[in-house]
């Protein structure tokens, strides 16, 4: 009798673990399938330029669904900051000018380079009031000129500085936002404002401002898109439908100028012939990036480097996605 008991309870737990054991593997398939589907996000930093048509439209949004992937979107004022967002994981992506990435290469930012646009020169300039006498950038020599530090037109100053026969030294940059220069440019508290469209574009029709020099012959001035080596070999697929959406949303730019300067106008609170004017001087398109461009980037390093604007020598390649090798 005792060890039929026995081989009973032997039995019955073992019954019992089995049971067990067969209820646990739903929750252990659940959990499994939990982690292969879950919700991914695109955080998305943008300025005033093609990114805000793309939020505007929602389209990414429908694009990334069926990925599980959300959107989110955090506007800044210009580059730098958004590559301090990406550096304290704020971000995963994002649009920049041309020098905003070698300073945050130089500070150790983890960021990849991930898309480019063409050229576009004449979308960034230095501009004094109509009544200055100053009539060519050399004759800003001993002058104030404002602009945002490490952004597209830093790079711009040391160019024109360069091709004018000044030194770094023979003007006083003043470090300020987009908002705050033009209201230093209003009051004279600087004698010119390097900036670019559509702020460009902004100050010539309703801040009293005229062009001293843009970067046409000095600067290539392209833009950017930008993510996190980490987010990028992880969600390269949701990347890659970003940069297409983008791409297309420049391919209608590009093909009606005049719609999307209404479309423009909407987002931006700016009237429709200002950003038509802006419009007007960006060449559109966006792709993959180059080994070229990868090149072009260095020289502006190392231009900075041996101003002893950043740190340490870099190498751009380092910040090469991994499309190129």
């Amino acid at each position: 009798m005792t060890r039929d008991i026995s081989q009973g309870r032997r039995a019955f737990l073992h019954a019992g673990t089995a049971l067990g054991i067969a209820a646990a593997i739903p929750h252990v398939q659940a959990q499994s399938l939990a982690a292969t589907t879950a919700p991914r996000a695109l955080r998305i930093g943008y300025q005033k330029g093609l990114l805000s048509i793309l939020k505007g439209r929602g389209t990414l949004e429908k694009r990334l669904a069926p990925l599980g992937t959300r959107v989110e979107w955090i506007e800044f004022p210009s580059g730098p900051p958004q590559l301090e967002a990406l550096n304290v994981g704020s971000i995963d992506f994002g649009d920049v000018g041309e020098a905003p990435p070698i300073f945050a290469q130089a500070a150790g930012a983890p960021f990849v380079y991930y898309g480019q646009t063409g050229r576009r020169p004449a979308s960034e300039a230095v501009i004094v009031k109509k009544e200055s006498p100053v009539r060519s950038f050399a004759e800003l020599k001993g002058k104030r000129i404002a602009l945002v530090k490490g952004s597209n037109t830093h790079f711009l100053l040391v160019r024109l500085l360069a091709a004018a026969g000044l030194a770094y030294t023979d003007v006083t940059p003043v470090w300020l936002s987009p908002s705050d220069a033009r209201a230093a440019f209003e009051r004279n508290a600087v004698d010119a404002w390097a900036i670019w469209d559509p702020f460009l574009a902004v100050a010539q029709q309703t801040a009293n401002a005229r062009i001293v020099a843009d970067g046409t012959g000095v600067v290539a001035n392209r833009a950017f898109y930008f993510t996190s080596r980490t987010y990028v070999e992880k969600n390269d697929d949701v990347l890659r439908i970003a940069l297409a959406e983008i791409g297309a949303a420049d391919t209608w730019i590009e093909a009606n100028r005049d719609q999307a300067a209404v479309e423009f106008s909407q987002l931006w609170g700016v009237p429709r012939d200002i950003v038509a004017t802006a419009l007007g001087r960006l060449k559109h398109g966006t792709e993959p990036i180059s080994r070229d461009t990868i090149s072009d980037q260095q020289r502006i390093a190392d231009a900075f480097f041996d101003l002893k604007l950043v740190p340490r020598k870099i190498d751009v390649a380092q910040a090469a996605p991994p499309s190129l090798g």
